[in-house]
């Protein structure tokens, strides 16, 4: 279990005094330069607006931080495995380098050695943790208007094919293809738990998913059908909400979300999002028993297969449903992140129980 987090006026005072009780068990991200550090570090401190704060080193790779060169977050793990430190250290070197399981081989490092290793220090895999560090630059680049070669050079891509390659893997498309006038446009957020993809229209969220979700490419093409290729890259007043509403959520002050939301399922589909909105934060429900809520008791299989077709994550709580004997069950997003959005929404059942009190 991770360590729970005080909320973020607390960790901003212990960043400002350097509270040395926290080292190892919460980090900040800052927004304007990118990078993640301990709250000890000594280099000079951010506004509260532009920080976020994260129980693990994991947690703020996957947002897209580099770590600091000044308190070196990341050394701790680095001297424990010397192959996490010599891989770390060639990424430093090359940040730019479109890293492969061939150049870890040349470098005397067994390929499943060392995804096992990263994976449980950070969460993710060496090549995964280089290809985000890329690619967040220069998708926000594009997101506030600026041109595909200013977003390729902001993502340290010395190659256009590259740059190319790599975002139609994100996408589904390279950006050059992507519609100059959309219709649909895609964000990227930063939360806690990793990185986001949201698409919305000027009026509604369409899709909003964890980057690393592997469903999340199909999901991209089915919508890129619905707007007839009109999708593109932009910000929207609902991605702006939608935004505002995962900082309250992970932040502890609020779970409501009232983004006005697009489905694109079935009428059945729909039926079950609805019903999974219903679940309290801090409880769950079983696939039988949301059946049996829509009155069709009989379709629990029918049921799964709905939550797990659910593209607007979070907002629509497919989290909150688990097996009929309490076991997690599957989660597109990765079993580590249910049960840590179970273990936040704790807190929301607690402040719930109090108010009622």
């Amino acid at each position: 279990m991770l360590f729970d987090l005080p909320d973020h006026d607390t960790l901003y005072q212990a960043l400002l005094d350097r509270n040395a009780a926290y080292d190892g068990h919460a980090y900040v991200g800052v927004s304007t330069t990118g990078v993640f550090c301990r709250l000890t570090c000594p280099a000079r401190k951010p506004k509260t607006e532009n920080c976020t704060f994260y129980a693990s080193v994991g947690e703020c790779i996957e947002a897209g931080f580099r770590a600091c060169k000044r308190c070196h977050p990341l050394q701790p793990m680095a001297s424990a495995d010397p192959a996490i430190a010599a891989l770390l250290a060639a990424l430093d070197e090359r940040p730019e380098y479109r890293w492969s399981e061939g150049d870890i081989r040349s470098m005397g490092f067994d390929i499943s050695t060392v995804r096992r290793s990263f994976k449980r220090q950070f969460g993710v895999t060496f090549l995964e943790m280089a290809r985000q560090r890329r690619l967040r630059d220069g998708f926000e680049t594009m997101s506030n208007g600026g041109k595909v070669i200013d977003a390729q050079l902001d993502a340290g891509f010395e190659s256009a094919s590259a740059f190319r390659v790599a975002f139609a893997k994100l996408l589904g498309r390279a950006p050059g293809k992507l519609d100059s006038t959309p219709i649909l446009f895609a964000d990227w957020v930063e939360t806690s738990l990793g990185p986001m993809i949201t698409v919305c229209s000027k009026s509604q969220m369409h899709l909003l998913e964890f980057v690393d979700r592997k469903a999340l490419k199909t999901e991209l093409g089915k919508l890129d059908e619905l707007a007839k290729g009109k999708i593109g890259i932009g910000k929207t007043q609902p991605g702006a909400q939608i935004s505002s509403e995962l900082d309250a959520f992970f932040d502890g002050t609020s779970a409501n979300f009232s983004t006005p939301l697009a489905y694109g399922g079935s009428a059945f589909a729909q039926s079950v999002w609805d019903e999974l909105r219903l679940i309290p934060p801090g409880q769950s429900r079983s696939y039988s028993e949301i059946a049996k809520r829509i009155g069709r008791p009989s379709a629990t299989r029918a049921v799964a297969r709905a939550n797990g077709a659910n593209q607007i994550a979070l907002v629509v709580p497919c989290h909150r449903v688990i097996g009929a004997d309490g076991s997690l069950t599957g989660y597109g997003g990765g079993l580590w992140r249910k049960q840590k959005l179970l273990e936040i929404e704790k807190h929301y059942r607690k402040t719930s129980k109090e108010n009622a009190e």
